[in-house]
This record gives structure tokens, sequence and C-alpha cells, in this order.
């Protein structure tokens, strides 16, 4: 705002003669400026205020609901429906004046960039094509907040155990940690609180100060704290994932670990060009130094050994070299199996891929195993394609009764493939009608139902059973014929009874 003191001056001197150009000068004013107070002769005239506009607390309400809380649309409405031209910051604050909306979420706190002072993780869903298919996998990222350096890692479930070791894997990797690692409030590692008040799950606090760090959680709902791991999932959509092609978890981690390390830390980030990878340089005299000699983290899994010799993790089998069959233990860890008995290490097995089943692994380099288990699984494939076959109301029944998954289901199926052929086709139609209209899948109830079916019908049962006789046009029937026909007479004489025998030998003597 001009002061009204130059106001009057500027009148002054132009009321004097001096030209504008020298007015500008001496006063340090633009052109504009003068003319404008000339043109005022001096006197600063207050702008005309706009009418203020009237605001009806029902309509702002219902707008509200209407347009489900979204302020922009609450705007457009008034100016297309009901001609009325209201500012945006006007409107929010009208809302919040009559609380119809909620006041404004308190912003995070700014904490500014110190090097080796923080760095950030956190998770995220993505669904991913693996070999073509579409699949739900997610995402891990550790970033360095003031380097910008990332480490990212897929997986297809996410646990505690699985936690500690993609920070084992990242932190080796860096040769450095930060001294703080901020995560929102996930029960992987929080234990009960929010905020400044959680408190760390002790196990994962122990593991945490093997590295020199501790776990700190951000206030609830404040994700902005962890800014920069954000932005890490919004690169990762929008540049990492677009354009690729995946075979498998692995080719996927594979390109993930060198997006991440290599093009990722030699790409320039933010306003000031910043070159992850040389402000690690910088940052690494602040950092907390990871030795590489700290042991991987490992769970320990009890196991029983079979009557085969095999142990049982994650779905896969393991054998055990031996004929002890005493309980055993387990180590498992990010990439490979240990298994001791009496504290002495028995064998160890590479980890297949993530996701293998129903694998059978033994030692490299020596014999297979003398005897191995029978297949673990029993699909019901087979039983489904023909029950299926049998008509429209089977499948819809199937269709209805098959709703749950897992070992549930594989029961009901086979459940149902043994009362059809326990009963004919048209008794187990109608017991499956019924029973499609009653909504009743329980397998014992079915069975009463094709009994009361068999009772009501009334009709006796067939004596003669029926015989195809194309039997005789059979392989088998054929073959048959070559052979000798079988001697019975030994059975005849076991039928004429013990004083048949004893009469015929009394006459063979008086003869």
């Amino acid at each position: 705002m001009l002061d009204p003191n130059k106001r009057k001056a500027i009148v002054l001197l132009h009321q004097e003669g001096m030209g504008l150009r020298e007015m500008a000068r001496r006063l340090k004013l633009s052109r504009n400026t003068i003319r404008a107070s000339i043109k005022q002769d001096g006197e600063r005239r207050p702008r005309p205020r706009p009418r203020k506009v009237q605001l009806d607390e029902e309509l702002l309400r219902k707008l509200y609901a209407d347009c489900q809380g979204r302020m922009q649309r609450v705007q457009e409405k008034l100016a297309e429906e009901h001609q009325i031209q209201v500012a945006y910051p006007t409107l929010t604050r009208r809302m919040r004046e009559l609380h119809i909306s909620d006041p404004p979420q308190a912003r995070c706190a700014r904490v500014p960039d110190e090097p080796g002072a923080e760095m950030q993780h956190d998770t995220s869903v993505y669904q991913v094509r693996l070999g073509g298919q579409r699949q739900s996998l997610i995402a891990s990222v550790l970033y360095l907040r003031y380097s910008k350096r990332r480490y990212l890692k897929f997986y297809r479930a996410f646990n505690r155990f699985r936690m500690k070791c993609f920070f084992h894997e990242a932190l080796l990797f860096w040769g450095h940690a930060a001294k703080e690692c901020i995560i929102d409030n996930t029960n992987l590692a929080r234990l009960r609180g929010l905020g400044v008040h959680a408190i760390i799950v002790p196990e994962m606090a122990c593991f945490a100060r093997h590295y020199g760090f501790i776990f700190r959680c951000h206030e609830r709902g404040h994700a902005n704290r962890k800014a920069g791991e954000e932005r890490s999932f919004y690169t990762i959509e929008t540049n990492f994932l677009p354009g690729r092609v995946f075979q498998d978890l692995e080719d996927l981690n594979r390109q993930a670990f060198e997006w991440a390390t290599v093009r990722l830390e030699h790409r320039p980030v933010g306003k000031g060009r910043l070159i992850p990878a040389k402000a690690f340089e910088h940052e690494c005299a602040f950092l907390i130094p990871v030795s590489a000699h700290l042991c991987a983290p490992y769970q320990e899994l009890p196991r029983l050994v079979d009557q085969y010799g095999f142990v049982a993790c994650e779905g896969n089998y393991y054998w055990v070299p031996g004929e002890d069959r005493r309980p055993v233990k387990v180590l498992q860890y990010s990439q490979r199996l240990e298994i001791y008995s009496k504290g002495q290490l028995l064998v160890e097995y590479p980890l297949p891929p993530e996701g293998a089943r129903n694998q059978l692994f033994s030692p490299p380099g020596q014999p297979q195993p003398p005897h191995q288990p029978k297949s673990r699984r029993h699909p019901t494939q087979q039983e489904e394609q023909r029950l299926r076959a049998m008509g429209e109301t089977v499948a819809t029944y199937l269709e209805f009764a098959l709703k749950p998954k897992g070992i549930e289901r594989h029961q009901t199926v086979r459940a149902l493939f043994s009362l059809s052929r326990q009963t004919s086709p048209e008794i187990f139609e109608r017991v499956l009608t019924r029973a499609l209209r009653f909504g009743i899948t329980d397998v014992p109830t079915l069975r009463r139902i094709a009994i009361l079916l068999l009772g009501q019908d009334g009709g006796p049962l067939p004596i003669v059973a029926q015989i195809d006789e194309e039997f005789r046009e059979r392989e088998s029937y054929q073959e048959g014929l070559l052979t000798d026909l079988p001697d019975f007479s030994l059975y005849d004489q076991l039928l004429e009874g013990p004083e048949d025998t004893h009469g015929a030998s009394q006459e063979s003597e008086h003869g």
C-alpha cells in the first residue's frame, strides 16, 4: 500500500511540472502507480466491496450430502443450479462455521532433512502380471530420507519374519543404517498405542538394536510424515511397473533390484537435481555402520519326522538323513533351510521359489530316499467334472454349495460324488432339487432326503440284476474262452453229505 505522504508528494510534483519518468526515478515507483495517484488527486479511494453472498444452511447441508462431501462439486452445483457465485475458500470456511464439514486435519510435523537421521519403511499392494497372470503382490520399500536411496522387493505375503529378512538384506547391501526408522502404526512392529505413544514389539525392538536404529511410529492419519516413502510407491506405479514384462516373482525382484539400486541412484531427484549415489557418499559419515557378520534372521520350527524320513515346511517336504525319527529343529532363513538334531546340523537345503508346493527334496549328490510319501494332495477336479456332466440341476447346486474354499470344498465334492454312485441319477437329481430349494448343504441331510425319496416311491426293488449282454464281446471274455472249464465235481461230492458216503462204502465191501 502506497504511503499517504508519497501520494501528496506525487500531486505537488505534478503540479510543479515534473515529468512521470523523473518522479518514477526519484520516488522509485512505477509510472502506472504515479498515474493512478495523480488521477485520484492523492486520495486513496476504497474499492467498492462486492455484495455479500448469503448461503442458506439447509441448501448447503443438502448439497454436501448429495455430493458426498466433495466441496468442489458443491461449488459447481451452487453456480450451475442456483446461480450463486462463491469463492472456494469462502465456501469451505462457511461449511466449517456451520459444522457441516470436518475441520481441516492438522498438518504433520515438519522435520528438516538431516544426514543420517532418518529412514522410512512401508508396504503397498500391487496387481502385477507374472507370466501373463495377474497376481496380488506386496511391495516393501526402505527409503533413506536425506540421500533418497531406495531398496525394493516384492513378496506374496509379508509378515514379521519377512520384515526382518528384508531389513537385513537392505541394510547389509547399504552397509549403513539411519538412527530412526519411521513406520506407520502396523502391528508387525507395534505392540500397542499410536504415534508417539506406540510401544514397539520387544522382538522387533531387539532386532533393531542389533543394527543400531529404533522404530518410531508416526501419528495416526499423518502418512505425509513419510512423504518420501509414499512418493516411492507412486514412482513404482508410474515408472517401474508400466512397460515391463515379468516371467515370475524371481524375475520381478531381479528387475526391481536393478531399477532401485542402479537406475534411481543415478537419476537426478527434485528441483535441486540431487543424485542419490553422490548424496549417500556424503551421508555415510553420519550413518551407523552395519557389520557384515551379523547373523541373518531366522525362525525356529519344531518338526516331527514322518515314517518316510521327511519333514514338512511351508507345503514342501525335506528328507532327513539317518534312521533316527526323533523330533528335529528346523531353522528357516530367507534363502535356506537348516535341520538340526540334538544341536547337530544334519542337512541344509536351499529354499524353493516362493509359492512352490508339495515338492520333495533330498540332499544333492546322494541317492534318492528308498521310500517316498504318497502325494499329500488329493484333487477333486475329475469328480467335479463328472458331477457337472450329470445335468444342469447338479451344476446349479454345485455353484451354490461349493462356495467355501480349501479342504471343505474337496470334502463336499467327494461326498456328493459318493452319493451319486449310491443312488440312481433320477433320485440324485431329485435330492439336489429339494436341497437347492431349501438351501441345504449338509451331506448327512442329503442322505436322509435320498432315503426319504426311496421310501416314498414304494416300488419293489428289482430282484434280477440287469446284465449287459455285450459282455461276451469283450476282449477279456474272449480270452477266457480259450482256457479249460473248471472241474466242480469235488463240490458235488461235498454236497452229498456224510451218510450217503458211508452207505456207499458198505455196499462196495459186500459186493
